[in-house]
């Protein structure tokens, strides 16, 4: 039992360390990666500011978060298809559009979120 719980404990401290590398990585590289942090602190800050309620909060926190998991994952798409395939290329093109896609989506969801709360602050 306890060599499963060390190689338990070994298996989440190198999921993190992993994990963080992907976002120093991209964080390095990825300006739009940077431009989503930033509006993520300026949304966490509104979020906090404004007399919201705690599910109103979560809502807006997590999908901030979900933001910059959608950037991170366009990143890892663009970065394997410009290794795979360095030309240019429909199918390439095609995978690199639909990550841009979901990120756009997410914010899109993100921003639908703050419009129907901003307006139940207003109208209520």
């Amino acid at each position: 039992m306890l060599a499963w719980m060390r190689a338990q404990m070994r298996r989440f401290t190198n999921t993190v360390i992993w994990s963080w590398r992907g976002v120093t990585a991209t964080w390095a590289s990825e300006a739009t990666f940077r431009q989503w942090v930033l509006a993520n602190i300026l949304s966490a800050i509104a979020a906090f500011a404004l007399p919201l309620d705690t599910p109103e909060r979560a809502l807006i926190l997590a999908l901030g978060l979900l933001v910059l998991a959608a950037e991170l994952i366009n990143t890892a798409v663009e970065t394997v298809v410009n290794m795979i395939a360095p030309e240019a290329h429909p199918m390439a093109a095609k995978a690199k559009d639909c990550g841009s896609a979901c990120v756009a989506l997410t914010a899109i969801a993100a921003g639908v979120a703050w419009l129907v709360i901003l307006w139940g602050l207003w109208a209520g």
